[in-house]
């Protein structure tokens, strides 16, 4: 494939290193993952592990460019296929996968003790990155590995099922220990089973039941699909235990559901007994080397996984990490469509010079990596706080911390990353999400009609884009959650919302630096668009909010609110809200990387010549349009009034 000649997809990428050599403080990430450094063979200092974790990924980046891409044409043609019941891959995706167990791969985050190699969650998503650039299919089945046993033990845990020395710094038993090794070893592999026909993003519609027998086994019985390496053994299901009859019961609809681990077979002497049939595996626009399966469960016995009606909370902590995981998968297409489109670009001649200095190539390619830059700025600051965070929650678990000053003070670092965490893992996956979308198809324009011709790949990853905003949590979801975040965090604190507007304003015109001042705009711009939904959502909820100061907005916003009547504006701009907030974000953490390394500051300036008049085009979309269309919806109360 043209632009992926590299042997190398980490050593050949300098700005990905610059984040394992200066960008991610690895201090507090080798503290949690060493267990307060008392973790068996446990690194003694972040330089220590560092070089570590540069080695693997080396290794990664060399299976990507090596093993992985020169084979990525051929797993696309091949695909899958349904034989026998079972899911059959092709021979050289099944190779890929040779190598990566033989590498001992699937267990790079796992505890040593449990035979891994006990790395950060952050250096999977960066290794992520290398894979997917290589082929998503491939990256895809990987992320159904490992993390799948890192899940099952962060199941355990929490369901205090795990038993650990603080004395060692080592785990000595964990539920899932057998599992765990067999997915380790590359034995095996697990799956997440949500979708099923008629219920995708509205959970609370999932008619797969689980019901406990007098023998005190839990079985399963319903169809799932679209399910991801869903010829895999180990599968996390989301069914329904309760069955209330009031709607107000606790155990109603999000809160009947239960999370249960099914196998879907065992192998024994007599061969495999199936316990999950499969059956089929969907035929796909790309993806090809990933099998995605329909599964249907016929009194299949499960295990339930901590309590009755905890599904859905335990389905977001494996999703949260699945969303990030997808962001960087996004993250690794882009960077592949951009070098394919800027290898032909640079090779290819048309009226006397090559096409990548004509103006509008070389617009398109200059306005590419300028917002994969971002992109990746905002998906390695995502891993960290979400790392941060779920680590920071399981040391506090193990009474490593004793001293209860120490532990307040973690408390209050764990709180403080999971709500940097839940802002930022939305925008990363909606941006990157539609980024690679967007990329992939600007490469097949650079090409022009051989883009449209398998030849050059550049219609593979378009393929294989499209899937991104799609699966786990569709990029509408993501912007409904960045929507109803933003407008309850102004809701429930506007003296706080106040403040902020405050503070962007004197920065935009008394910082030192002009680039700082910039980025105030760009905040005060977002602030804006925030305060003009929300001034619009409440407006049917009381005119007196007009024309009040924002620290008095509060004594108005309490009562019973109908999502569906209330939020009406809200919603039909949510996607411009993600985009714009999007921006905010990746100026902000690229202004942070500028004063800790100002040869960072051309980065940030390129981002900003995009980002300032997409925003200021978001922000007139935002306050322009939409009362029309949500009078043809029904809306005419909401949209009717006009305000401020």
């Amino acid at each position: 494939m043209v632009g992926q000649s590299s042997s190398n997809f980490y050593s050949d990428n300098p700005d990905l290193a610059w984040y394992l050599e200066r960008g991610i403080d690895w201090a507090p990430l080798v503290e949690l993952t060493e267990f307060l450094h008392k973790a068996p063979d446990a690194f003694t200092d972040a330089g220590e592990a560092k070089d570590a974790y540069r080695d693997v990924l080396s290794l990664i980046g060399e299976l990507a460019g090596e093993v992985l891409a020169p084979r990525a044409a051929e797993i696309d043609r091949l695909g899958v296929r349904l034989e026998g019941g079972e899911g059959t891959v092709s021979a050289p995706f099944a190779e890929v996968f040779e190598q990566l167990g033989a590498l001992e791969l699937h267990g790079l985050c796992l505890p040593r003790e449990l035979g891994g190699q006990n790395c950060p969650l952050t250096v999977f998503f960066l290794a992520s990155e290398l894979l997917a650039r290589a082929d998503l299919s491939a990256m895809t089945h990987f992320s159904f590995h490992g993390p799948m046993a890192m899940a099952m033990l962060a199941y355990s845990w929490a369901e205090g099922s795990t038993d650990f020395d603080p004395a060692t710094g080592s785990i000595t038993k964990t539920r899932f220990a057998a599992a765990i090794d067999e997915i380790r070893r590359g034995a095996a592999w697990g799956a997440m089973d949500i979708t099923e026909p008629d219920a995708g993003s509205d959970m609370a519609a999932l008619r797969t039941t689980g019901t406990l027998g007098a023998d005190g086994v839990w079985r399963l019985n319903g169809q799932k699909i679209f399910i991801t390496s869903g010829h895999g053994k180990y599968h996390f299901v989301i069914a329904r235990t309760e069955q209330p009859g009031d709607p107000d019961d606790p155990f109603a609809g999000l809160g009947g559901l239960s999370m249960f681990l099914a196998r879907a077979y065992e192998d024994g002497p007599e061969g495999r007994k199936r316990y999950v049939t499969i059956d089929r595996l969907e035929e796909k626009l790309g993806h090809h080397g990933s099998p995605t399966a329909s599964l249907m469960f016929e009194d299949t016995p499960a295990e339930l996984v901590g309590q009755r009606g905890e599904g859905f909370k335990l389905m977001l902590t494996l999703m949260n990490g699945a969303r990030v995981g997808v962001g960087f998968e996004g993250v690794g297409v882009c960077e592949a469509a951009l070098r394919l489109a800027r290898a032909y670009a640079a090779e290819r001649r048309s009226m006397g010079k090559t096409i990548d200095r004509h103006e509008m190539i070389a617009d398109y390619l200059d306005e590419m990596e300028a917002d994969l830059l971002g992109l990746r700025a905002l998906g390695v600051q995502c891993a960290v706080e979400v790392e941060l965070a779920q680590k920071g929650g399981i040391v506090l678990n193990t009474g490593l911390v004793t001293d209860p000053e120490e532990r307040q003070r973690r408390e209050r670092d764990m709180k403080r990353h999971g709500a940097r965490a839940r802002r930022l893992t939305p925008l990363f996956k909606y941006l990157a999400s539609e980024q690679a979308v967007h990329m992939a198809r600007m490469a097949i324009q650079i090409h022009g009609g051989v883009g449209y011709t398998k030849e050059y790949g550049a219609e593979k990853l378009l393929r294989d884009a499209l899937v991104l905003p799609i699966y786990e949590g569709t990029s509408q979801i993501q912007s409904l959650m960045v929507m109803k975040d933003t407008l309850t965090g102004v809701m429930k604190d506007p003296r706080r919302f106040a403040t902020r507007v405050a503070q962007a304003r004197w920065r935009a015109t008394t910082a030192r630096d002009p680039l700082e001042r910039r980025v105030a705009r760009l905040q005060g711009l977002a602030r804006s668009a925030e305060q003009h939904l929300l001034t619009r959502t409440v407006a049917d909820k009381g005119r007196q909010v007009v024309g009040e100061p924002l620290s008095e907005w509060g004594r108005h916003l309490k009562g019973k609110w109908d999502p569906k009547r209330d939020f009406a504006y809200a919603m039909l701009h949510a996607e411009r809200l993600t985009r714009l907030l999007a921006d905010e974000a990746v100026a902000e953490l690229l202004l942070a990387q500028v004063r800790q390394d100002p040869a960072r500051r051309s980065i940030l300036e390129r981002y900003l010549e995009r980002a300032e008049p997409r925003a200021r085009h978001l922000y007139e979309r935002i306050t322009t349009t939409g009362q029309r269309l949500l009078e043809t919806l029904g809306h005419e109360g909401e949209s009717e009034r006009k305000v401020g």
